[in-house]
């Protein structure tokens, strides 16, 4: 009788294992099958979160794991909001979280808590600290050189006889003193830096204020150029220097060529802009997170390591941004499909297309 009992037993502990293994994918691989991955982002007043990024992501997540499900959160700016909404997650049985940092500093305890809870975290755009298993994003040094030199050749005789104003991103950002210490690597010692201030939140708003702030000091005809972190940031520059009568308008850098950033570009209202192939980024994420929540590790995704200040080694892909003026949007902007000529040229700005050799 014992031994027919326990033949009973191993009958239904194998029938168990078979159901264990078909609900994984058949092979026994965690996360093999479906799964949630969890993407929170950091805020709406960027354009390309929700416009690139998102969709981009979840259009790969799909082709990589046809039955995985993407969650998805916004934070809007509020960094409490986001730590709730990771917590919420990890609640609701996300498997891999997809995570751009509101505050990189403030959400270090919401990752160690993902960590715990078994719960792999994919630092994208901007490293975050805490445990986070994988890291996407773009060379934000090379980001910054590309702005300083653009602005070096737009200023050109002026160098000598006028000054730069520094709107950097938002201090709570790591990119933002990653950008910013590129810029310099360009820009010391060739020009002056007259101004230097922090946007906080990469806001528009303040960013108009800080350049405003900026020609009251140094007077409207001193200003040569200006560094804008990003194109939300030169938004609020040129707005405020087209306010204060500045004529003409000074050269002003810019990063993620946002629609209007890339229209001030044919209308000579902002220089250039910095494009990142946001799909390559998201392709990236997107193959991080399914290979961690089927339990394989980075090895064929991550290019190389990445340290941060709590954690070592990350597993870490750097793309190459590039450089887009009025005269490289065809082969950069169009050409890659982030938008078409009709996108870009509204019925105001045929004129100035067909200048910029856009218009047919």
């Amino acid at each position: 009788m014992r031994t027919r009992r326990w033949q009973v037993v191993a009958a239904l502990l194998a029938g168990l294992l078979t159901m264990s293994q078909a609900a994984c994918g058949g092979d026994g691989k965690a996360g093999s099958g479906s799964f949630t991955v969890g993407l929170l982002l950091p805020s709406r007043s960027v354009p390309r979160w929700e416009h690139s990024d998102r969709p981009l992501i979840n259009k790969r997540l799909k082709e990589l794991c046809p039955r995985c499900t993407m969650e998805y959160a916004n934070a809007e700016d509020d960094a409490d909001r986001q730590r709730q909404q990771l917590t919420s997650m990890i609640t609701t049985g996300v498997r891999v979280l997809i995570l751009d940092a509101a505050d990189a500093k403030a959400l270090r305890s919401s990752i160690i808590e993902a960590h715990r809870a078994g719960v792999p975290v994919v630092a994208y755009d901007r490293l975050a600290e805490g445990p986070v298993s994988g890291y996407v994003t773009f060379d934000g040094a090379q980001v910054g050189r590309l702005q300083g030199e653009a602005l070096l050749k737009a200023m050109d005789g002026r160098v000598k006889s006028s000054q730069v104003v520094m709107l950097n991103g938002d201090p709570t950002s790591p990119n933002a003193a990653w950008f910013r210490k590129g810029a310099l690597s360009v820009l010391a010692g060739k020009v002056s830096i007259g101004r230097s201030y922090d946007v906080q939140g990469w806001s528009t708003d303040d960013a108009h204020a800080q350049m405003s702030a900026a020609v009251a000091a140094l007077g409207p005809d001193r200003i040569g150029g200006v560094l804008a972190a990003n194109d939300a940031i030169a938004a609020g520059a040129v707005s405020a220097l087209k306010r204060a009568g500045v004529r003409p308008l000074p050269p002003v850098t810019g990063q993620d060529a946002d629609l209007d950033a890339v229209r001030r570009i044919v209308v000579g209202e902002q220089y250039m802009t910095v494009y990142k192939p946001f799909r390559a980024e998201a392709d990236a994420a997107a193959a991080m997170a399914v290979a961690l929540g089927r339990g394989d590790d980075l090895s064929k995704v991550a290019t190389t390591t990445t340290d941060s200040p709590t954690t070592r080694r990350i597993p870490s892909v750097l793309l190459t941004p590039r450089a887009v003026t009025a005269r490289t949007i065809e082969q950069t902007l169009v050409k890659d499909g982030v938008y078409t000529v009709d996108e870009i040229c509204t019925r105001a700005l045929r004129t100035a297309c067909r200048q910029a050799g856009l218009a047919r």
